[in-house]
């Protein structure tokens, strides 16, 4: 005779299959993961799902807490403590900051100028040491570390960030959107007061930052720069040296046409040269003492602030 149907409902289920790597699902690891999944979903509430995904990184940064809530408090506090206090600040943290601590806060890079970093499960790793003996390169993500360039597209401060190779040195520019309000700090050092700047140098030699800076009114050559350019044609160059907290100032004399001047470093000597054709023929205008006081040509103006183009 069969089994009565409730005999048959009641009895003992045969246990599930394991899973097919041979382990067996525990409720403390679903446990564990609701409350991963629930921890990230209130992170996200608070702060945006871009902020949360540098969260590992934010927690052991010296600096980068700080340099995102002064980011992202931006109106609150500079109503508090008024709109040059709070560049002043920004300023100072920007120049305290890692790379990975600007990524965090939301500027583009090298990679893609126009949005925040895409990939902080790469970038927001450790950077990979040089080889032995070797530099350490300028990195343009996705890499680990994040890149060594960070440009602010959106707001009124026009923040540039300029990492030196293996990050021992930064430079921050605020542009303000002219070269008339632009202000710069190496090393958190403010640099070319007084002094109308490009939008934009360059680190030469892991030591030198080089930057554009307004030539003298009266230079002969004077005049409106191409479409686009910050300075009239004419420009002077400063040149800071962040080992010696120095900075170099080279004005263009009468007869020199400083359009789009280079610079040159060898065997401790600065060799200027009007522009990359000039550099390329070995006719430099300019060479100075990169430990000495720089000597200016005869009839050479004083530094002046210059005009701008727009």
């Amino acid at each position: 005779m069969g089994r009565s149907w409730w005999t048959r409902r009641t009895r003992t289920r045969a246990p599930a299959p394991p899973p097919a790597d041979g382990t067996a699902p525990r409720a403390e690891e679903a446990h564990e993961d609701r409350e991963a999944a629930a921890a990230r979903k209130h992170l996200e509430e608070l702060w945006g799902s871009d902020v949360a995904d540098w969260q590992q990184w934010l927690a052991r940064s010296p600096e980068g807490v700080d340099l995102l809530l002064w980011w992202h408090r931006q109106r609150a506090l500079t109503a508090l403590v008024g709109p040059d206090a709070y560049r002043e600040r920004l300023a100072l943290l920007l120049s305290r900051a890692a790379p990975r601590d600007v990524a965090a806060m939301g500027l583009g890079c090298s990679r893609r100028v126009d949005r925040r970093c895409r990939t902080p499960e790469v970038c927001g790793q450790d950077p990979v040491p040089p080889p032995p003996g070797g530099p350490a390169p300028h990195r343009s993500g996705p890499v680990p570390g994040a890149c060594s360039r960070f440009i602010d597209c959106y707001t009124a401060h026009e923040v540039r960030v300029h990492f030196s190779e293996g990050d021992r040195h930064s430079a921050v520019l605020l542009l303000r959107g002219g070269p008339d309000e632009a202000r710069m700090w190496v090393d958190g050092v403010p640099v070319g007061e007084g002094l109308w700047l490009d939008n934009g140098g360059w680190w030469q030699d892991d030591r030198f930052y080089v930057i554009r800076v307004g030539g003298p009114e009266d230079h002969p050559h004077q005049g409106l720069g191409d479409i686009g350019d910050w300075l009239y044609r004419i420009v002077s160059l400063l040149v800071y040296d962040a080992e010696q907290a120095v900075a170099h100032v080279l004005v263009p004399g009468p007869s020199e046409e400083w359009t789009d001047p280079v610079l040159e470093i060898r065997d401790g000597v600065g060799r200027v040269y009007a522009t990359e054709e000039a550099r390329e023929a070995g006719t430099a205008d300019r060479e100075f003492p990169l430990d000495g006081p720089v000597p200016d040509p005869a009839g050479a103006p004083a530094p002046d602030p210059g005009p701008a183009a727009g």
